[in-house]
């Protein structure tokens, strides 16, 4: 068998120790991609599902940010002990372990009956996304030799990006249909699919010298995590930047997470190995990452209200709008490794990241009668810029981390990717939650008075007060309450060019920090056998 591959065009050099499972190398990234379908559709799906969330369960912003941010914190928080777990067990067992919590957490979530009991069930499918998606990077990065692995991120990185976006016409299509907890359900057969694909195609790999787990710097950390984005949430939804509901778990965040770095320099067997950070080329991609993911995240929560609040759009129509976001990724990923390799990592995603720039520069352009060949053409810069980032940025990391340490190295990885996007949609979604009710300000008056703290938060929760009291109020009740729409509508449209002009800086600092401390043109001699 090693001669017949050897002798294969792309396979390694004679002399070089054929990886585990190399002979069926293509199949197992096939089965990878089914895995990191299933968890980030599983998330993603949601995102066309908030507004009826809103309307059927009741659920405040804040809820709704914690809906999504609820898997996002349990699943950056737990990404670093599941690497560890993985890379001491195997990291075959560990994906097995993941796909069955995430299947369970799914059915669960779908049944639930109040905001609170889907927070729950979100976060257990945190949990079981956090063993999944890193380890499918670990299984990628242990398969392929050096020479072949940057073609495998690639396709990797393409099917992130498919997910991301197709998640919002999946759970369009089935809301057409179904009552909203079927957008939950819909990955579940997939997780079943990827069981079997596991089991059948996956080689077992460990870390030969495995640390122990570290328990107290994993409950540190999401304690760190939760608290910080709570007091962002809190913060947004009107609470006020200065109260102590809001200034307690901000700085308490913070000085956990300074507490937590500290602790995890000094342990024998840290969650983080916070030195590989001291590798530029790792912290600048890791950065990148985070960036990218911020941007990526909290966009699509504020456009989706765009095209469902401002546009009317159905959640079938909305998911289908972002379609060139997916389309974007999924064609350019795969291509920038080889980019990377002709101009360098620097290059490839500082142009990704002032394209990126430029598409929230474009949402400037979207109003309320903005014709759809804009939307796209906006939709489709993004997805071609964070296209260009993904997968270089990914490389970069993972070309740092010895191969034995894959899953310490994916899950540091994973985990900017996930609190990168926690943080866009708790801060961008509290931007746009607070310009949208300054906006707004007194065009809610038209509403009665118990309905307009509520209404204030987002253009779903107004649309939806006006359709109560178009349903149960007198006549001059529902005369009011008609005024105020056209103003909502304006006023959100303000909101969200704001806090586009917010993403737009955090990119435009992406693309300064890859500029200072990416690595240019990669190393040959690094990917040649000595």
């Amino acid at each position: 068998m090693t001669a017949t591959d050897k002798s294969r065009p792309g396979a390694v050099p004679p002399g070089d120790e054929l990886p585990p499972g190399y002979a069926r190398r293509w199949w197992v990234l096939a089965t990878m991609t089914v895995c990191l379908l299933v968890v980030i559709m599983g998330n993603t799906i949601l995102n066309v599902a908030i507004p009826t969330l809103q309307r059927e369960l009741g659920a405040s912003q804040g809820e709704l940010q914690w809906v999504v941010d609820a898997y996002i914190l349990v699943f950056a928080g737990l990404l670093f002990s599941w690497g560890v777990v993985g890379d001491r067990i195997g990291r075959r067992r560990v994906l097995l372990i993941g796909l069955g919590i995430f299947a369970v957490g799914s059915v669960f979530a779908a049944l639930s009956d109040s905001p609170l009991e889907l927070i729950a069930w979100r976060a257990v499918m945190g949990i079981g996304g956090a063993a999944v998606q890193p380890t499918t990077l670990a299984v990628i990065t242990n398969v392929f030799p050096p020479r072949e692995r940057g073609r495998a991120i690639g396709v990797w990185a393409g099917t992130a990006g498919i997910a991301v976006a197709g998640g919002p016409l999946a759970g369009g299509a089935v809301l057409e249909h179904f009552w909203w907890g079927a957008v939950f359900l819909v990955g579940v057969p997939v997780a079943l699919l990827g069981i079997v694909a596991v089991l059948a195609f996956v080689p077992d790999s460990k870390d030969p010298h495995p640390g122990r787990l570290d328990l107290p710097g994993v409950l540190l950390s999401i304690v760190a995590l939760a608290g910080l984005v709570y007091g962002i949430i809190h913060g947004g939804s009107g609470a006020g930047w200065t109260t102590p509901g809001v200034l307690v778990p901000l700085l308490g965040g913070v000085v956990l997470l300074a507490l937590f770095v500290w602790l995890q320099r000094r342990s024998a067997h840290p969650a983080l190995d916070v030195s590989l950070f001291r590798n530029p080329a790792f912290s600048a991609a890791a950065g990148a990452l985070g960036l990218n993911f911020f941007a990526l995240l909290g966009a699509t929560f504020y456009l989706v209200f765009y095209l469902q609040g401002v546009r009317h759009y159905s959640p079938l129509q909305s998911g289908a709008a972002l379609i060139p976001v997916a389309l974007g990724m999924a064609f350019t990923a795969p291509r920038s490794s080889g980019l990377a390799e002709r101009f360098g990592a620097k290059a490839v995603c500082a142009t990704g990241f002032l394209l990126i720039t430029l598409s929230f520069l474009g949402v400037q352009l979207l109003d309320l009668t903005s014709p759809v060949w804009l939307l796209l053409a906006v939709l489709s810069v993004q997805g071609v810029g964070m296209g260009m980032v993904m997968a270089p940025a990914t490389e970069s990391i993972m070309s740092v981390v010895p191969r034995e340490k894959a899953g310490a190295g994916a899950a540091v990885n994973n985990s900017v990717r996930q609190v990168g996007g926690a943080l866009g949609v708790a801060i961008l979604g509290s931007l746009l939650a607070g310009t949208y009710a300054a906006y707004l300000g007194a065009g809610v008056d038209g509403l009665p008075a118990g309905a307009r703290g509520e209404a204030s938060q987002s253009i779903v929760a107004t649309l939806e007060a006006v359709r109560q009291v178009e349903a149960d109020g007198t006549p001059e009740e529902v005369r009011m309450a008609a005024d105020v729409v056209q103003p909502a509508r304006e006023a959100f449209v303000s909101a969200m060019h704001t806090t586009a002009i917010g993403t737009a800086a955090a990119t435009l600092v992406a693309a300064g920090v890859v500029l200072a401390w990416l690595p240019g043109r990669r190393r040959e001699a690094s990917s040649v056998p000595g």
